[in-house]
């Protein structure tokens, strides 16, 4: 007996003290060990699909649902309420009005311009059970741009919201001429060329279609387009497969969500967060969504606690937007226990949780094309994810130097990159394989092998250059820093400078234009600024350029800051020079080259004055 108890007691005095150096040592071990086990569980299932060529997309598991718990709220928007079966039904709706009208096949491209709205996803699920792939056009985008897009994903047919209808009428004819039919969600339209939809759905069966036409048998298929401004120019086509939107899919309950979540979605529905991991997250839980045309910080919190929502998404300045709110009376008592997004500043971070309670922040990072993703399962402040041992295992990542000043990475005596050390900030460069496979874009392979660089560590591998510089701590956590090249975000979207320059470019006094983003303080990203250089025969016209990006580019792309400048420094390698720009800012104190403002109310750039700038980084004006 006291030989046996002799072993329990030094049984138990090991497990304490294993608990103890695990505490101490790995505080998160049991956390990543879960998470872990989510992942492999997830990945298992995808490798099922692969092997079997039996592939369970997103749009046949929200049939599944449909058909599980039909009556159950799937949607609410401004204050309705669509069951599963209500939005299963009226997507059959759609889809039969064009079975009938026999004017898609399976494997055609449709673009969708849209606002957030029920029939926004009606129309996607609606076409998807066609076997078309549909490309998410940005309700932002200008004519321009739009043709471009149409270019890119090969559409033929366009799927119009009756508020953008009348936005289109300058190219419409474009359009004809182009042999790409347009259909808007209305009863009857004023435009003779233009197709009506919901007349012709209002008498359309909503039998399903056949499931053969939404079958898919390979994960690789494409099934959406999703238009990204990269570091080359007009906005490119992602190439969405079925792969990438189940893994986007999974996002929140890999966190921990479940089907007796509510989640508000106040995102745009043509952005990835809210399409793929919002509505495509929901529908994997067999949760509830609810919609915002647009995101309102005024009306947020009454939104969540009449609706009982538990999880949000956010970009970082949707945060920050709340946290600049009057403070109010009970703004804890709500039932928000998860965040999902990006882009949050720790400062942003804390205050969040100060003034409304300790939500659990659920950073992740991850480009729409890109073929990796970090995930922020600890909820530790700062970071926009997490790694360790087993994950580099399984996602082939590195952190290479990277020099600012010369723009390229930095290259040993054998032509191949560097590895950073620990703590230190890096490129993040993602090794594409079977595993991780890089889809590219659309209709250019040209863009796509732009987004590769190979021959990193040997001869013959290739990796997907995120353009971003990030750290990795000696925790493990990764830190987002900056963006590099020819890209930076504002306003929540991706802003390519080429684009911004390219219509600088064509303003007739502008000899050379160098866009880039400068930070202003308490805002998140950068903000677009533009050194030029004036013709000799010329004047510089703050109203003329104004005119010029209002028509030309759309609200987050636009120049706030505009440097004149005599000539424009260049790298070693012939391209424009960004850092130094970047370093010395907008002050004008600080600055010897004339700068000047977007100011909206005087309709001109104006110069900028100490005075201006003040009231600019003291978060006075409305930018």
């Amino acid at each position: 007996m006291f030989f046996s108890l002799g072993w329990v007691t030094a049984l138990v005095a090991g497990i304490f003290a294993l608990h103890v150096v695990q505490k101490l040592c790995f505080p998160y071990f049991w956390k990543d060990v879960f998470y872990l086990m989510k992942v492999i569980r997830y990945g298992a299932r995808l490798e099922i699909f692969k092997i079997t060529s039996n592939v369970v997309t997103v749009i046949d598991r929200f049939v599944q649902q449909a058909e599980r718990i039909p009556t159950k709220p799937f949607l609410i928007y401004e204050g309705i309420t669509y069951t599963y079966q209500d939005i299963n039904e009226r997507s059959n709706k759609l889809a039969n009005v064009f079975l009938e009208q026999g004017t898609l096949k399976k494997g055609d491209s449709v673009a969708l311009l849209m606002n957030n709205e029920p029939d926004f996803i009606c129309v996607w699920f609606g076409l998807i059970k066609l076997g078309c792939s549909v490309a998410f056009l940005n309700t932002n985008i200008k004519s321009r741009s739009l043709l471009h897009c149409f270019n890119c994903c090969g559409a033929k047919t366009l799927v119009v919201g009756a508020d953008l209808l009348d936005s289109l009428e300058d190219i419409l004819p474009s359009f004809l001429e182009d042999s790409i039919s347009v259909w808007a969600m209305k009863h009857e339209s004023s435009h003779t060329e233009v197709q009506t939809l919901l007349d012709k759905m209002d008498q359309a069966s909503d039998k399903p279609t056949p499931p053969a036409l939404r079958a898919a048998t390979s994960l690789k298929a494409a099934t959406l387009y999703i238009f990204t401004s990269g570091t080359t120019g007009l906005p490119k086509a992602a190439v969405i497969t079925h792969l990438q939107s189940l893994k986007a899919a999974a996002g929140f309950w890999a966190y921990g969500g479940s089907e007796d979540d509510v989640i508000y979605i106040p995102l745009p529905l043509y952005h990835s967060a809210a399409s793929l991991i919002g509505v495509g997250g929901t529908i994997e839980m067999g949760a509830t969504c609810v919609l915002k045309k647009k995101f309102s910080a005024s009306q947020f919190w009454n939104d969540c606690r009449k609706y009982d929502v538990t999880i949000f998404q956010y970009i970082g300045e949707l945060c920050r937007y709340l946290c600049n709110q009057p403070k109010a009376e009970g703004e804890k008592k709500h039932k928000v226990h998860m965040g999902v997004g990006n882009g949050l500043r720790q400062d942003v971070w804390r205050e969040f949780h100060r003034r409304f309670g300790e939500i659990r922040m659920c950073e992740l990072y991850g480009s729409t094309e890109g073929n990796l993703c970090f995930m922020n399962h600890i909820g530790k402040i700062g970071a926009v994810g997490r790694s360790n041992f087993f994950y580099k295992l399984i996602f082939k990542y590195d952190l290479v130097r990277y020099d600012m000043v010369r723009d390229e990475p930095v290259k040993n005596r054998q032509g191949f990159c560097q590895h950073v050390n620990k703590g230190e900030t890096g490129l993040l460069l993602s090794k594409i394989s079977a595993s991780s496979p890089f889809f590219g874009y659309a209709g250019s392979k040209q863009l796509t092998e732009k987004k590769l660089m190979r021959n990193v560590f040997v001869k013959g591998d290739a990796y997907f250059n995120t353009g971003d510089l990030m750290a990795e701590d000696a925790e493990d956590f990764i830190c987002f820093k900056d963006r590099v090249g020819d890209t930076f975000r504002w306003k929540g979207e991706n802003v390519a400078t080429t684009e911004v320059t390219e219509v600088l470019g064509m303003v007739d006094f502008i000899q050379e234009a160098n866009v880039y983003g400068v930070e202003i303080p308490g805002n998140e990203g950068r903000a677009g600024m533009a050194a030029i250089i004036v013709r000799p025969e010329c004047e510089f016209s703050g109203k003329k350029l104004f005119d010029h990006v209002l028509n030309d580019l759309p609200a987050y792309a636009r120049p706030l800051f505009i440097r004149l400048q005599e000539s424009m420094e260049m790298t070693g390698t012939f391209k424009q020079q960004k850092f130094n720009l970047v370093e010395s800012g907008f002050n004008p104190s600080t600055n010897c080259n004339p700068l000047y403002f977007l100011d909206y109310s005087e309709k001109s750039y104006v110069p900028l004055t100490n005075t201006l700038y003040g009231s600019i980084v003291a978060g006075e004006r409305k930018l």
